[in-house]
């Protein structure tokens, strides 16, 4: 063979961070033996992969039908190795997860799979749905679990777990009274949100898609604990998945108020890339997911240790 596994890992680097000189912090080279190595890769089959725009670089059509070919071939060289070395752990393994679903499960996941597999590592890294979806067509990523839709073409989904949104309140507020509210009076409330782009966010929009008013939002935050707090101290009403206000509901902080007007049902899911590599640690990951769940109708049903 012309090339060699080391120029592809290179390529597959330099396509990732679109920059040889962090492509070559990552792979730990110098810059100069990372410039070389791409640049022999290309002279090799006398083609480009890159256009190069200024210190920037960005794959070219053959590049874009290449990269999913050398990721896939390097994690399967890496898994060989780990079978001549007779190791019996998997190598790094890159999750990607929504905040709801790193915040409240994955973490308890990734800690399962560490102590089943000690030599392993495992990179969790939380963000809303728009940013994993990216990350994960960006080959960023080895799995992500997200709460939102999900619709890219290069992208597998597959259901884990149903989740539901639920409105709440503080405790004194007029709406924290049990009986249903109907969409007139959430219209005169004022609201704190999830940004757009996050899964619980557009659950929530789908959710009014037939609402022709307006809603007050006064504020949106990244972060589901910030709203739970903005909530409790009067600011307005909220919209989290009920997993995550499940003991702020127990211990009394805070209220739900009935919707019955309103679907806020979705799915937890997996994606994956379909032109990536399952590997065998990415098998073991949603197989601790799949456990976890098993015979449960609700992830707010899930067993837990205590969530604060």
């Amino acid at each position: 063979m012309k090339y060699t596994l080391r120029q592809l890992e290179i390529f597959v680097a330099v396509a990732r961070h679109e920059s040889v000189s962090r492509a070559a912090d990552e792979l730990a080279l110098s810059q100069s033996a990372t410039s070389t190595a791409l640049g022999e890769l290309e002279r090799q089959f006398d083609t480009q992969l890159f256009d190069r725009i200024g210190k920037t670089l960005r794959l070219n059509e053959l590049g874009q039908v290449l990269q999913p070919h050398a990721v896939q071939l390097i994690e399967h060289a890496s898994e060989i190795e780990t079978l001549l070395a007779r190791k019996t752990d998997f190598g790094p393994l890159k999750i990607g997860a929504t905040l709801t679903v790193g915040n409240y499960l994955a973490t308890l996941i990734a800690a399962d799979f560490l102590r089943l597999h000690p030599s392993a590592q495992v990179r969790l890294s939380v963000h809303n749905s728009a940013t994993i979806v990216q990350q994960l067509t960006h080959y960023e990523l080895d799995l992500g679990l997200i709460e939102g839709s999900c619709r890219h073409p290069d992208l597998v989904v597959e259901p884990w777990v149903e989740d539901e949104l639920v409105v709440f309140c503080a405790p004194a507020h007029p709406l924290a009274h049990g009986r249903p509210v109907s969409m007139l009076e959430l219209a005169g409330q004022d609201w704190i949100l999830r940004e757009q782009g996050s899964g619980t966010r557009e659950t929530f929009d789908q959710a009014l898609r037939h609402f022709t008013g307006n809603l007050k939002v006064r504020l949106e935050l990244e972060h589901t604990e910030a709203i739970k707090r903005a909530v409790e101290s009067g600011l307005g009403i909220g919209c989290i998945s009920r997993l995550a206000l499940r003991e702020a509901f127990r211990r009394g902080s805070l209220a739900e108020v009935h919707t019955p007007d309103l679907d806020l049902r979705r799915q937890f899911q997996f994606v994956t890339h379909r032109r990536k590599y399952v590997t065998a640690g990415m098998r073991e990951f949603v197989a601790l997911c799949r456990k976890m769940t098993a015979g449960v109708a609700r992830s707010d049903l899930i067993e837990l240790p205590f969530i604060p």
